[in-house]
């Protein structure tokens, strides 16, 4: 069941990460079309920021859903860079579901919730569990003999 959530929480997350991609080049051609400006700003440099921001979100989306894809692949936690990119992902989640309830709609919400569901829910069921870690978890790997107790004297 956990390796199917992760996956699931994965596959969501690619998918977020073209939408992002996709709009935020829709605003920045948008923006340099129409010619608009917020301060004085020029146009193009809106656009640019436009296009860095959707690759940007892009690639941290992304980045969460390999993390993901190991989990499910490993069927093991992730180690603790993994599990604060997936915090930081669930409280991105949080705070966007939030504000696009009332500009975009409930809908957004709702999605945004979903994503946020299958990520948190990925990251308790994996959440009592030695995290990956290096070359021991490999297939092939040797991994080093447990800890031998002392002789009682």
């Amino acid at each position: 069941m956990r390796r199917s959530v992760a996956v699931a929480a994965a596959v969501l997350l690619i998918l977020e990460a073209f939408g992002f991609a996709f709009v935020n080049w829709i605003m920045g051609i948008a923006v340099r079309h129409q010619q608009m400006s917020l301060a004085g700003l020029d146009p193009g440099a809106m656009a640019v920021g436009a296009w860095a921001a959707g690759v940007v979100m892009a690639l941290f989306l992304i980045g969460c859903a390999v993390v993901l894809v190991r989990m499910a692949r490993r069927d093991r936690a992730a180690g603790p860079f993994g599990r604060i990119l997936l915090i930081v992902c669930a409280v991105t989640h949080g705070v966007l579901g939030a504000g696009l309830a009332a500009p975009v709609g409930w809908a957004a919400f709702v999605g945004m919730m979903v994503v946020l569901g299958f990520v948190v829910l990925a990251l308790v069921l994996y959440a009592g569990e030695t995290p990956v870690s290096g070359a021991g978890d490999e297939p092939g790997g040797s991994t080093p003999p447990p800890p031998v107790a002392p002789a009682a004297v």
